[in-house]
């Protein structure tokens, strides 16, 4: 480490230029270096290959959602018609044996 003491303020003032200059200038080098560039261009094709493959898959998944919910709607639709062709079955037998009951009543009134 190198002692600052007794090194004047002119001279801490150039040397941190001359390190900012460096540094800089190191930055510069690795901005227009071709196989930075090269990599940076594979990455972003990488980027964008995921971005489609998600995009995809969120496609796929809203697809597969909306296939089920219309399963599940053509079910609940099935369902109901089912429930109601039973419950007028079962009216339909109830008046039947009613009117047999009635029927009964009324033979054995008049015999």
């Amino acid at each position: 480490m190198k002692s600052v003491k007794g090194a004047s303020f002119a001279d801490r003032l150039s040397s941190a230029a001359a390190a900012k200059k460096a540094l800089a200038a190191s930055f510069q080098k690795k901005i227009s270096d071709p196989e930075l560039a090269e990599r940076r261009s594979a990455n972003l094709a990488v980027a964008k290959e995921r971005e489609e493959r998600l995009a995809q898959r969120q496609a796929e998944k809203l697809a597969e959602e909306e296939r089920r919910a219309a399963e599940e709607a053509a079910s609940a639709i099935a369902r109901s018609t089912e429930e109601a062709a039973a419950k007028e079955k079962l009216l339909a037998d109830q008046k039947a044996a009613r009117d047999a009951r009635y029927a009964a009543r009324k033979a054995r009134q008049r015999s």
